[in-house]
């Protein structure tokens, strides 16, 4: 009878543990916790390599800077980078590396980091869409509105706000979107309240999407009408022995660029959706489920590995400078060979 209870008991610590893992028999619980593990240990070092090697290209390429959103894409990619870094968290904690921790106090600030992390390149793609879109709307004036300094200026403001609007976590409103809950605590004490899920809607996620959506609906409105008016002065003004004019998206750098930024725009909330919708109906009361908490939530987190990924497929300057610091590494390594080499024939 005792060692079934203990059995009983063991079992309940890793089902809180492992979010996939309830109402399952025992070898399958394990089973489950492992691909937990897998899944959040692949993640975590897709998100940092991938991001590290986005940073290093920034840097190695002055092509990738002739843009001010490049300063924001940076500004994303180091805040993905941290949230591969703060990743080592629950894979920590389901390796029981976490024992002596506090659980209210490391849980609190783990969400914390990652909600802020997160709104971090939420408002930053935003900013990039404004960006873009007083880019092609004025771009006579572009240079003189949007200056280096404004640009910094603003990314510490975007740090500032994301982490103000967290802040209430700590006073006791609730939890500010993290549900990949793998330390009880989080699991079981830590609830979402409607009205901290409504304060950061309104701040936060309604804002934002709303800036994109307008913003580049009018960008393509704007290009069609470019585009369309362009060909009808070639249609009218070409000889009659010359072949049709036929317009490409390589004809305007704006145009192509914008479609990079809108490519990451959209996988950014095709992912955050899924974990968004969970927010609101946990909140309200209206479902709740271990396993599609954690789903949900490293759905959204893979969003971090994903950015550098679209970036490099689509950014044919990016696609250069990573050629280029491949080249050097490679360079790098045969040096010494080379020097081997030649004491060798020494």
């Amino acid at each position: 009878e005792e060692e079934k209870r203990w059995t009983e008991q063991k079992k309940k610590r890793i089902e809180f543990m492992c979010n996939l893992s309830h109402n399952l028999h025992m070898q399958r619980i394990w089973d489950t916790c492992l691909l937990e593990i897998s899944v959040i240990l692949l993640l975590t070092v897709l998100i940092i390599s991938g991001n590290l090697v986005v940073i290093f290209v920034f840097h190695c390429a002055p092509l990738l800077s002739q843009h001010t959103t490049s300063a924001f894409i940076q500004t994303m990619a180091y805040a993905d980078l941290l949230v591969g870094v703060s990743c080592l968290f629950p894979s920590l904690s389901l390796l029981h590396r976490l024992q002596g921790l506090d659980q209210r106090l490391t849980c609190q600030v783990f969400g914390y980091m990652v909600s802020v992390l997160k709104s971090v390149s939420m408002v930053s793609l935003a900013c990039v869409s404004v960006d873009r879109y007083i880019a092609i709307t004025r771009p006579l004036t572009y240079a003189s509105l949007v200056t280096p300094c404004r640009v910094r200026c603003c990314i510490i403001l975007i740090w500032l706000y994301s982490a103000m609007v967290f802040l209430p976590c700590f006073l006791g409103w609730g939890k500010p979107g993290y549900h990949g809950d793998v330390v009880e605590w989080c699991a079981v004490e830590w609830r979402t309240h409607p009205t901290f899920t409504t304060f950061i809607v309104v701040l936060l996620y309604a804002p934002a999407a709303l800036t994109v959506c307008f913003t580049y609906a009018n960008i393509f409105k704007i290009c069609r009408q470019h585009t369309r008016e362009i060909s009808e002065r070639h249609a009218r003004y070409r000889p009659q022995h010359q072949p049709a004019y036929q317009q490409s998206t390589s004809t305007y750098p704006d145009k192509r660029y914008a479609m990079v930024l809108f490519r990451i725009t959209s996988v950014f909330y095709i992912l955050w959706l899924p974990y968004i919708l969970y927010f609101l109906l946990e909140s309200g009361g209206f479902y709740r489920h271990p396993a599609a908490s954690f789903l949900t939530t490293w759905l959204a987190i893979s969003n971090s590995f994903c950015n550098c990924l679209i970036y490099s497929l689509s950014n044919s300057a990016f696609r250069k400078g990573l050629k280029r610091l491949c080249s050097f590494c490679l360079q790098q390594e045969n040096v010494p060979n080379r020097r081997l080499n030649f004491l060798q024939k020494a």
